[in-house]
């Protein structure tokens, strides 16, 4: 039976399963349409809601927290990334806030690896050739890429995404080393075949492939600046699944214009969907639509997550993933 007491405010479309889930479970109010809430009726929904479910498209920033009414309790993230949500602030408020973490790492692991393979093997001019009909047949010297196997892949952020990329570039034969907040303990590292830099700098200088897979955090914030992304090797490439913000993109245009760096695959953008529009003119750049966690299986978990967040919440105990501010 739905909650008598639990008013839940969904801000988009979710995979159906989990929205018949939550009728049975809640009072929820389900987005109709697939767009991201207006910040007047996202300023409503704070307002009227026991629990919201925003998701990455939503700024739940100070100030729309402010106009929480008294009823609003958990902020139930539909995806592991809160940059989007002023923890601190929704804490101050006596407001909880939970995520679902773990859930898409394997399968943004899976398009981290299928964007390098794109970048070094060429598979948009491939893909390009084939659709304008401009194929003439096999060629001994025709859009020769590199392979991947022997090449040094530097993984920035090493978390579950980055360890299960690790996995991924170890069985493709290539060299794995990993720039993090924290070491890895040393039965992880033997496990992952991976070496550690203490310096970031020292590790991007010598890679031929940087994976970025760290969170956007303050103190993340452009950490590939125009400084570090020069220090990269002229025939290096850069992949980026995690969040635009961590490298400033401008000036990677700047160097990919000017052959700088041999080439880059991006699945996230430093503003969201406004997309520097030189990036697209450029061949030797494979762009996605932030397709990093997009599969049936891992939407579903994500919002199986949400759910169990919420009905913990609701008997009365603290979320399996709540996050605090010490956590960002």
């Amino acid at each position: 039976m739905p909650s008598a007491r639990l008013s839940v405010v969904v801000t988009r479309r979710l995979p159906e399963p989990v929205e018949a889930r939550m009728r049975e479970l809640f009072d929820v109010r389900l987005r109709e349409i697939d767009v991201p809430m207006t910040r007047e009726e996202l300023a409503r929904a704070v307002k009227e809601a026991d629990v919201l479910v925003p998701t990455l498209s939503d700024r739940i920033d100070a100030s729309l927290i402010a106009q929480a009414g008294d009823r609003l309790k958990l902020i139930a993230n539909y995806g592991a990334g809160v940059d989007h949500i002023d923890v601190g602030t929704a804490r101050q408020h006596g407001i909880l806030v939970s995520n679902t973490p773990g859930v898409s790492a394997d399968d943004t692991a899976d398009m981290t690896m299928a964007l390098i393979l794109s970048v070094t093997r060429r598979l948009p001019e491939g893909l390009a050739m084939m659709q304008s009909g401009d194929w003439q047949g096999w060629s001994p010297t025709a859009l020769l890429g590199g392979r991947v196997a022997g090449r040094r892949l530097g993984i920035l952020g090493m978390g579950r995404i980055g360890q299960a990329v690790a996995r991924r570039a170890a069985a493709f034969g290539m060299q794995v080393h990993y720039h993090n907040r924290r070491r890895l303990r040393p039965e992880i590292e033997e496990a992952l075949q991976a070496t550690y830099w203490e310096s970031l700098d020292q590790m991007v200088a010598r890679m031929d492939v940087l994976s970025i897979n760290c969170p956007h955090t303050p103190s993340t914030f452009h950490l590939m600046n125009a400084r570090r992304l020069k220090l990269m090797k002229p025939d290096a490439v850069i992949v980026n699944t995690s969040r635009g913000e961590v490298i400033d993109e401008n000036a990677l245009t700047r160097m990919l214009r000017a052959g700088e760096i041999s080439g880059a695959g991006l699945d996230v953008y430093e503003h969201g969907a406004e997309i520097n529009p030189r990036l697209r003119e450029l061949k030797n750049v494979v762009l996605l639509p932030h397709m990093g966690s997009a599969t049936v299986e891992g939407r579903i978990e994500m919002g199986e997550k949400v759910i169990i967040n919420i009905k913990t919440f609701d008997d009365g105990h603290r979320p399996p993933d709540q996050v605090v501010p010490a956590m960002l």
